[in-house]
């Protein structure tokens, strides 16, 4: 809530009638043609443009979140479509309502437990040590360590390697990516299993290393998931499948009213 002696005021844009300004630059002769997406979503998160290699790695980063295939969050898009194909927007925004703490806005939850285990990069740390206490909390509470351990992606998550090659490649393979992965060794010792960094951890942790505050860090993942949102209902559009998955769910899930219906009519 604004104080009334606090100014109503925004430092990302403005326009008159014939310029446009984002962030002190002219939108139409230093952005517009200059600037690609990922880079535009930094610049909103910062308030600068990139410089090449934080351009590589965030783009890396939120390319890495656009598509996962039939997920969750694309069968709720593709099922609101097929009740509303007049609301594209209310569709993709369906979807996006599904990025919690299991999918997706783990980037977040794995970003926060990092900041709060280690308040300032410190290289020097002892990642160990820090990441005991924070893996026996989660675990006294019966929660889940945000950002290690994949369902399907074993015994590795085949992005993770990638990302952490494209950060040393770029100087963002600091502390906060050596203690994700000190998490993730205290977690597998922990519990038996083995639970290596997945994809939302490593984005969690890097973003961690380009210094975003993690209450935004989930807006990676609806950045990035948007785009492939619209991908999902334009196929909808052109091979739909949500009516046969709403029809062959209705039929499972009744199948043992048809089942108790006596077969011959004759009976009882």
């Amino acid at each position: 809530m604004t104080r009334p002696d606090q100014p109503i005021r925004t430092d990302i844009g403005w326009s008159d009638a014939s310029s446009i300004t984002l962030f002190g630059k002219d939108f139409t002769s230093e952005i517009l043609g200059h600037m690609n997406l990922g880079d535009m979503g930094f610049m909103e998160l910062t308030g600068r443009p990139p410089n090449a290699n934080e351009s590589r790695m965030f783009n890396a980063m939120v390319v890495t979140l656009v598509e996962h295939g039939i997920t969750p969050s694309a069968i709720v898009a593709r099922m609101t479509y097929l009740g509303a194909p007049e609301s594209l927007q209310g569709a993709v925004a369906a979807g996006l309502n599904g990025l919690g703490t299991v999918f997706v806005g783990s980037i977040e939850g794995a970003a926060k437990m990092l900041v709060e285990a280690m308040p300032a990069p410190d290289a020097q740390a002892d990642f160990a040590r820090l990441a005991a206490p924070v893996v026996q909390s989660f675990q006294s509470q019966g929660r889940i360590v945000p950002g290690i351990g994949h369902p399907f992606h074993k015994p590795i998550d085949p992005r993770t390697p990638r990302l952490f090659e494209i950060a040393r490649e770029t100087g963002f393979d600091g502390p906060y990516l050596q203690l994700m992965q000190a998490v993730s060794a205290e977690a597998a010792r922990a519990s038996g299993k083995l639970l290596p960094v997945n994809a939302t951890g490593a984005i969690g942790a890097l973003c961690c290393e380009m210094g975003f505050d993690w209450q935004i860090c989930r807006g990676l993942g609806v950045m990035a998931r948007a785009v492939g949102l619209i991908g999902h209902i334009l196929e909808e559009s052109r091979k739909p499948m949500s009516a046969e998955i709403w029809h062959s769910i209705e039929a499972r899930a009744t199948a043992h009213f048809r089942m108790a219906v006596p077969t011959d009519p004759a009976q009882p």
